[in-house]
């Protein structure tokens, strides 16, 4: 999987983790990236219900939700990636490329169905 770095803007390579059960699995960059994403959509969704509380704006409360609700899309277009270049690949390497366009059918239609 090649990935482009942010700050740098250089191409570094990150491959799939192999699991104890010997699945493919995520990168630990892409992992990383998105534990980082969901910590800060906590920090997020904490500061709106402070909001809330403090009775403040709707407006700006709305705002808020959206920037939510963009960076929640940003995370599953992370998953999404991370499972095409892991688990998608793993199945067509193995030649079962049927059914892995079946199950990435099946996790497009899931993601795309609550955006």
């Amino acid at each position: 999987m090649t990935t482009r770095g942010r700050e740098t803007g250089m191409t570094t390579t990150t491959l799939p983790t192999v699991t104890q059960t010997g699945e493919i699995y995520l990168s630990p960059g892409l992992l990383e990236n998105i534990q980082n994403r969901l910590s800060r959509i906590e920090g997020h969704v904490r500061g709106v219900k402070r909001m809330l509380d403090e009775h403040q704006d709707c407006e700006d409360i709305l705002i808020q939700l959206a920037a939510i609700k963009s960076a929640l899309n940003q995370v599953i277009i992370k998953v999404l990636e991370g499972h095409m270049e892991a688990c998608v690949m793993e199945y067509m390497m193995e030649g079962e490329g049927e059914e892995v366009l079946e199950r990435l059918q099946g996790a497009l239609s899931l993601a795309l169905k609550k955006a």
